[in-house]
């Protein structure tokens, strides 16, 4: 027999018994795990639960990167129960439908730069979720440092007013807290602790209340008074920054407005000239002129929101 043949054959064999030896192992695995939730089930011990995190092999791999680990340190600063293997997927999603409908719409020019814009986009959503928690947060101040001043008038360390405010407040500050009190437990210092939290959810009102808590736990003193006269002064501050938003959000109407009136007036043309876009962009003067029209909507849309941007 030819032993081209024969090595296929051999091969064919070969490949059919790992494939045998991989179901049963799999198999194996399955029952195995089964038993163990059984015994634990019977022992009085809950049945593991949870949402179901999707593409777990994404995941493995992309925490061992530094991009990886580089989403996962901004997912946590957001609050999103979000895996940063799930994040990816669905950024490269939002990123590819982004350049077909784009291409389809528009040219096949324009396919690439939304694909760029949709990065930005993804990175952008992360920044404002991370600036809409640390919001959140600043609003639960005033009711943090009063439950803190309360605890602390009642004879409590400041370790146990902090675990007593975890329960307390919602969400953010009772997560964010409880990571301070789990942190605290383990024998961290207040000043690490503390520190964390601060450049976890950046602001000048949580940096005032961490100062104000780090040194009266390292000199003592009237931490009560210093807690209640720092508590009317994040109320006044709630306010001024919610009376600011209110008069600043024609303007940030507007920083949107100009980018979508670029988009628009693309559409217009390309519906008033079916294949206009098409002709513009196959030759380079137009392509020049296209990325020149979206550079200058871009520095329009980045200066308008730095004009309108006042720190309280």
């Amino acid at each position: 027999m030819n032993p081209t043949v024969l090595l296929t054959l051999g091969a064919t064999l070969l490949a059919c018994l790992f494939v045998i030896l991989g179901v049963h192992a799999y198999a194996a695995g399955r029952a195995q795990r089964a038993a163990l939730v059984e015994r634990l089930t019977s022992a009085g011990a809950p049945e593991p639960t949870g949402r179901h995190r999707r593409f777990p092999g994404v995941d493995r791999r992309l925490r061992r990167t530094k991009l990886g680990r580089r989403i996962e340190v901004r997912l946590a600063t957001t609050g999103l129960d979000m895996t940063p293997g799930e994040f990816f997927v669905y950024m490269l999603l939002g990123v590819g439908g982004v350049w077909l409908i784009a291409a389809a719409l528009l040219a096949p020019f324009f396919g690439p730069v939304a694909g760029l814009i949709g990065l930005w986009s993804a990175n952008a959503f992360l920044t404002w979720q991370r600036s809409r928690r640390t919001e959140r947060f600043i609003n639960q101040l005033p009711e943090l440092a009063r439950i803190l001043a309360n605890a602390t008038q009642a004879g409590l360390a400041l370790r146990t007013a902090i675990g007593i405010a975890a329960d307390e407040l919602e969400a953010p500050a009772g997560e964010e807290l409880g990571r301070v009190a789990d942190r605290l437990a383990l024998g961290h210092s207040i000043d690490e602790s503390l520190g964390e939290l601060a450049e976890r959810l950046p602001s000048r009102e949580l940096v005032v209340l961490v100062s104000t808590l780090v040194l009266s736990a390292r000199a003592g003193g009237t931490i009560v008074e210093s807690l209640r006269n720092l508590t009317v002064t994040l109320e006044q501050r709630k306010e001024t920054r919610r009376e600011i938003r209110t008069q600043l959000s024609q303007v940030t109407v507007t920083a949107y407005l100009v980018p979508a009136i670029g988009l628009g007036s693309l559409l217009l043309v390309d519906m008033m000239m079916p294949g206009a876009l098409d002709r513009m962009t196959g030759a380079l003067i137009g392509q020049t002129a296209v990325l020149v029209a979206l550079g200058l909507f871009t520095l329009g849309f980045v200066l308008i929101r730095r004009l309108s941007k006042i720190d309280v």
